[in-house]
């Protein structure tokens, strides 16, 4: 109910025998007030076969005074309510990215997560820094380094203007959680490569000049 600020609780049964005119027909089991209008809400497996009717989540717009006026843009709420009882009840409420729109609740038990990459699923992997260097094809010219915490393999590479660039990274660190990725200014490139992984890019080099490449994910204190 986005103007009531709410999330109401039905039973379907006795709302179709209300809407054929069942005076005595109480459609609605429960109220709960929430921070502020849902505009979106999503139930606990409710995307599957198995939508098992504990959980909703509730995402809500316009925080108004909840959090600090930090900009335009404030934080607004989701909060996870409790309804597999005839009471609902807020069991969270955390702040979240204004406008939420799409949220989703699975059990743990399904959610297979990786630390570390394998290496050798990467065809292109750079497997030992020492394999790094610059490789000229005609005007195609491609980048092989690898990242390691706190440097990447090569301090500088140089190709000439016109020149169709593909940057191959590969992470060699083993520990999970240990991302670096590759900016480079003025080019609009960004991205992450996660322990073990191998991602690249590849853009037209036509803006002559000197570029940092530099990594966005703080990896070590030498970063």
């Amino acid at each position: 109910l986005f103007v009531d600020s709410q999330i109401v609780k039905w039973n379907v049964e006795a709302a179709i025998k209300s809407y054929k005119g069942d005076k005595a027909a109480k459609p609605v089991v429960d109220r709960l007030d929430v921070h502020y209008q849902p505009g979106h809400g999503f139930t606990s497996m409710g995307e599957t076969k198995e939508s098992d009717g504990r959980y909703f989540i509730s995402d809500n717009k316009f925080s108004k005074d909840r959090f600090l006026p930090v900009g335009p843009l404030h934080a607004e709420t989701a909060q996870l309510i409790d309804i597999s009882g005839d009471k609902m009840k807020l069991v969270a409420d955390h702040s979240v990215y204004s406008e939420p729109h799409d949220s989703i609740i699975v059990r743990r038990d399904i959610i297979k997560t990786r630390q570390v990459y394998n290496l050798d699923e990467f065809p292109n992997a750079v497997m030992d820094p020492k394999d790094s260097g610059v490789f000229r094809n005609g005007k195609k010219v491609t980048v092989k380094l690898t990242s390691q915490a706190p440097a990447f393999s090569l301090r500088e590479f140089k190709v000439k203007k016109g020149d169709e660039v593909t940057i191959i990274l590969t992470n060699l660190d083993k520990v999970e959680d240990l991302t670096h990725a590759m900016a480079i200014p003025k080019y609009d490139i960004n991205f992450i490569v996660n322990p073990q992984q191998t991602q690249s890019v590849t853009f037209v080099a036509d803006k002559p000049g000197v570029y940092w490449c530099y990594c966005t994910n703080f990896c070590h204190a030498l970063h």
